[in-house]
Order: structure tokens, then sequence, then C-alpha cells
């Protein structure tokens, strides 16, 4: 047994999901809060005061009061070392919360209580199930008016395809809250609204038992309701099973109201007695222990300029297995080359810390010169494996991008390279035709703006983009076997190649697809990147 052990066992890394709005940035913010990682929470439209929120760094973002990027925190609590992957809710950077989900062991879905499942919950929960991660639910803003919270589980179980088991259990909405019945404990803890940025207030609890003095806290409506709703729960219920839970087959939900502060450290207290420490990762080899191997980690992020005086690069990875020693040589495996990774450094939003050690379960932020990409695998120099790649997804919008000022290409071209190598947009180039135009490619159009506003504020470039007809990408699977520029296509069919030069084909319509696919004899498309 390494003597790291206890280190690695007492990791909690968790993403949070959830359809914009649903409150997931102001519940990250009272989780640090708990931790003592921060004294005030940020107001996170920024409304009332300045303050922004602590997981929202890009300039963009505070303007919008949007999460555009996946942000990192890690905090300390109870014992825990605990690793918050923070996610952009908005769909049109769904692709850097997939990424994400990929670093993290579990996920709390966080949904809005008078909305409940909304598109994009499902689409992330999908990605969850797939990867057969367990999530955990919080059931937010119980301080307004919420759906019945029968119909809000029943929800979660017709939509998502998964068994719910309540935690606890919400005494009404809106104005009528009056706080939440633990099953567990058979008590009823009643709500209070603490001051909306600090974590001091008195939750009174009151045994189910002692009723005389319950109906004397809440009123006699609120627990002949909560007496029945009780009765219907412990007889129709589905039974708490932790197999079930970490297996991804059943999630345990919690209510409550990040914003006035009730029931998060409740949730988080939960959440940590059925979360597992780190989990082992599928390499090309097998699977890779966190505790008994050595060091490995692979990259899930690539972030440019966070820092605006430095214009840097930071790669950020997952370690996957053993302790990593900041003066350690690594092996990057798909460089080929054996090196110690520059600054490694632990991220706080845009905070830094210079790291001397970290472990299996940790988020590390290293400078990158350039060399790494998403899903590159480190590991120790003895060793020489690859964790499994992070599929590229399809972007769904496509534009001809132009700079203004032609004297500005260098600067152009460096800036539109480096934010694709981040991953949130992708670049394309005219097949063999000689052109210098680039035509970039995003999952959502929102993605557009965050371009030509990183390119004028980081690269202090201007540029004009042109919108194209392309909805549907394809990436040719066997390129080696086919004469790309013999290729007989439809009229709407586009050639263009990647930033690896490989070939692609851009098309207007889906039946396009097929016609082509009929054309082309022996000809292997595929709807997503998978190098």
């Amino acid at each position: 047994m390494n003597d790291y052990t206890e280190e690695i066992n007492r990791r909690r890394t968790f993403a949070i999901i959830s359809h914009p709005d649903a409150g997931k940035t102001t519940l990250t913010e009272k989780f640090l809060l708990y931790g003592g990682a921060i004294n005030l929470a940020g107001s996170v439209k920024g409304k009332a005061t300045a303050r922004h929120a602590v997981s929202d760094w890009m300039e963009i973002e505070k303007e919008r009061g949007i999460s555009v990027t996946s942000s990192v925190l890690q905090f300390e609590y109870g014992g825990y070392c605990i690793n918050i992957l923070d996610t952009p809710g908005h769909q049109d950077f769904s692709e850097d919360t997939y990424r994400t989900l990929m670093a993290a062991d579990s996920a709390v879905m966080v949904i809005d209580a008078s909305k409940g499942v909304e598109a994009q919950t499902r689409k992330l929960f999908k990605v969850c199930v797939m990867r057969k991660i367990p999530i955990f639910t919080f059931i937010n803003k119980l301080d307004r008016d919420a759906n019945d919270t029968f119909d809000l589980l029943d929800d979660i179980e017709k939509e998502l395809g998964i068994a719910t088991c309540p935690v606890n259990w919400p005494i009404g909405s809106g104005k009528e809250f009056k706080g939440v019945y633990d099953r567990e404990k058979r008590c009823v803890i009643s709500y209070a609204d603490t001051e909306k940025g600090t974590k001091e207030g008195t939750a009174t609890e009151i045994p189910v038992a002692e009723e005389d003095r319950l109906r004397a806290q809440i009123g006699d409506p609120a627990v002949d309701k909560l007496l029945e709703e009780i009765d219907l729960l412990d007889g129709a219920g589905a039974e708490f099973d932790l197999e079930a839970v970490r297996a991804g087959n059943l999630t345990p939900v919690c209510f409550g109201s990040a914003l006035t502060n009730f029931g998060v450290e409740i949730f988080l207290k939960h959440f940590l007695q059925m979360t597992t420490t780190p989990l082992a990762r599928k390499a090309d080899i097998g699977l890779i222990e966190p505790v008994t191997n050595d060091f490995s980690a692979f990259v899930f992020k690539i972030q440019a300029n966070m820092n605006k005086a430095h214009r840097d690069r930071i790669a950020f990875m997952r370690i996957c297995s053993g302790r990593f020693d900041a003066q350690m040589e690594v092996r990057h495996v798909q460089g080929g080359k054996v090196m110690r990774l520059s600054q490694p450094q632990q991220i706080m939003a845009d905070d830094r810390k210079i790291l001397t050690e970290a472990y299996a379960g940790d988020i590390i932020g290293v400078f990158d010169p350039g060399i790494f990409s998403i899903g590159d695998t480190l590991c120790s120099p003895k060793e020489k494996f690859q964790y499994e790649g992070i599929p590229t997804f399809a972007p769904e919008h496509f534009a001809r991008v132009r700079q203004i000022d032609t004297m500005k290409r260098k600067q152009f071209v460096k800036g539109v390279e480096q934010i694709a190598q981040e991953g949130a947009i992708q670049i394309f180039q005219e097949f063999n035709t000689g052109l210098e135009e680039i035509i970039v490619g995003v999952v959502g159009v929102l993605q557009f703006d965050v371009l030509k506003y990183r390119l004028e504020n980081e690269y202090n470039v201007e540029i004009r983009l042109e919108p194209l007809p392309y909805e549907h990408i394809r990436w040719i699977e066997n390129k080696e076997e086919v004469d790309i520029e013999k290729l007989t296509g439809t009229s709407d069919m586009k050639k263009v190649k990647d930033m690896k030069g490989n070939p692609l084909l851009l098309f207007v319509n889906a039946w396009s697809v097929g016609m082509t696919l009929d054309r082309n004899k022996g000809l292997v498309l595929a709807e997503f990147s998978r190098n």
C-alpha cells in the first residue's frame, strides 16, 4: 500500500450540470462558502453588486452573466478534498461540458423546481448514462413556487429513464416553503432564509414524532399534507440502494434553495457519504487503478489567455492514478517525449496556486507551450499507454471568417488556431484549392460571438463572419483508400480539410450524405472524429 493511499481516498471529483438558469453557479458558490474557500458569495448576475460569480472568469461571461467555459474549483470540507468542475449550462457550449464530464467521477444535476427536466438537462444526462456516471440531483429554487414534488420526480424518471430516491422532502414552496423532512432521521428541518451571501443561519430540527411541536412550528395544513406524503413515499418510493446509485441507475434527490442557502449543506453531507473515491480508468492496456498505479493523467481541456498579463495557455489534466510531484519527469505519450510539466498549478477560477504535489482525483493546470491536445495521455517515463480518446463532436453551424485588416493576418491565424486548440471551435480550409480562407464550425451559434469577442479583446483582430448554409459534416474514415479529388458528390457538398489535414465533407441537406455514399462505393463516413 502506497503512503499516499489516504490522500487519494479522501478525494471526490464531480461535475455540476444543469440547464441554464437552474442555479448551478449559485450552488457551486455555496459549496465553496462551506469549505471556507470564499467568505462571501458573488451575486451571479451582478445586479445588486459588482461582484461576479467566482467561477465565471472570462470577460464575456461577466458581461452576459452566463458560464461559457468550465472552471475548476478545489476546496476542503469535512476531511474531504473536493474538486468541482463547474460546466457551462448553455447548450451552445455543451461540447466543453461533454469533455469535462470525462474528467469527473460523478455528476450533480441541478433542476429548477418550477421547470423540471429541461432540454439541456436531457442532453447532458445522456452523456452521463453513456459513461455510467453516478448522478445526484439537487432540486433548487424551493423559495419560489414549485411544481408538485411527485410530478418533479416522475418527470426525472420518465424523461431521463433513471429511478429516483428522495433523501429529503420539501414542505411547501415559495411563500409557503417551511423546510424539508429528512427521511433517514425522520425529522423536519425548518426553513430559515439566511443572508444570501453568508453561511450563518439557524435551522431547527423537530422529530416528526413530536407532532404538537411540529404543528406549532409549521402550521396544521403543512403537517397534515406532510404526513400524507410520508405515507405515500414510504409505500411507493424506490428503496435507497447505494450500488444502484454508483452504477448510475438510481439518483438520490435533495431539495433546497441555493440562493437563500437552505438545504445546501444537507445535500453536500449526503452527497459526500454516497460518492466514491477516484475511479479506475480504461486505457489501451486495461484498467488503470488510482492507488496501485504510478502517476498518469489525461488532458481534457485547454484554455488560452486565462491571464491577460501573460498571454499563456493552460492544459487542464485529470490525474487518474498515483501521485504527481512537480519535480518528476513524465512521458507525454502522443508527443513521444519525456519531460517535466511546467508551472503546475491548482486553479480556482482565474486565481492560481503553484503546486508541488497532487494526487489521483485532482485537476491540475500546466503551462502548455503548444504541444498538448485534448485527450492526450501523460504517464510515468517507464510506462507507455493511452487513455480512451475524447470524441470531437460534429459542428452544426459554419461561417467563413475574414480579418478586416489584412495586415493582421499573422495575429488572426494565431488567434483562430489557439482558440480551435481549446476545442471551442473547429477550423477548416478549402480542400486543395490553394485558398487560405478559414471556415469555422461550431456546435452552437453563441460560439461565434465568443470567437469574435476573444479575437478583438485578446488578439486585437477584428473579423467579419459570413454564415454558410452547411449543417452536416462527415469525416472520411477510410481516407487512405479513397481518392478525394475524384469523389462524386452532390451540388450542395463542399470538400474541406481540418487542422490535421484530414479530409471532410460539408453538406447543406441531410439526404445528400446518403446520395454521396451511393455514388462512391466503398466510401466510409463518420459523424465525429476519433483522433
